[in-house]
């Protein structure tokens, strides 16, 4: 498993990447939709704007509860500035937390320690940047290395049983045309993840 110092810098591109995707969709028709089912891209904006929020609150204080990660209703000019709030915060809950802190993640449920939610962010930023990309008709891939970590995590969730309702779709099945992408760290996460 990575260590918390590993993890920061590649959570911290991450999270940067989808800040630029966020700003730049702001601009656009909010209506848009999107990779994920049912989230328009104000929807999936507003979300990942909550999870900034409700994750730097438990990082910080050890637990947060659900409402700490509800979606904001967003008007344009609001996202950009809510984002790089939402964003300062959990860089920041992140940069100060003690790896080895057990932190109870209400969404989900659980506990885990502060590197194991890092290494969650890391996942759903990237992740979560490939959507509002799409939504942009954009593709966006992150830096090799952000890749094979999220690769990691999606196979750990594909092989969970019973899936992720709710969080992640069932993986895509991969047909004769696509097989090359196993070998693609990053796409193959991406199906591992539904998309």
């Amino acid at each position: 498993m990575m260590t918390m110092e590993q993890l920061r810098p590649l959570f911290e591109k991450a999270l940067g990447d989808a800040g630029v995707l966020v700003i730049r969709a702001a601009a656009t028709d909010l209506g848009r939709p999107t990779p994920c089912a049912d989230w328009d891209l104000r929807a999936l904006i507003g979300h990942m704007i909550g999870q900034n929020a409700g994750f730097a609150a438990a990082v910080r204080d050890g637990d947060a509860p659900p409402s700490a990660y509800a979606a904001p209703e967003l008007g344009a000019g609001e996202i950009r500035p809510r984002w790089e709030e939402s964003a300062d915060r959990l860089r920041t809950a992140f940069r100060e937390a003690d790896p080895e802190r057990v932190l109870r993640l209400a969404e989900f449920d659980r506990e885990v320690t502060a590197t194991t939610a890092l290494g969650m962010q890391v996942l759903d930023c990237a992740v979560h940047a490939w959507d509002v990309a799409k939504a942009l008709d954009e593709d966006y891939r992150p830096p090799p290395e952000v890749a094979e970590t999220v690769l990691a995590s999606a196979r750990m969730i594909a092989a969970r049983p019973g899936g992720t309702p709710g969080v992640f779709a069932a993986p895509v099945e991969t047909g004769s045309t696509e097989a090359g992408d196993s070998a693609d760290p990053w796409r193959e996460a991406l199906r591992l993840l539904g998309r």
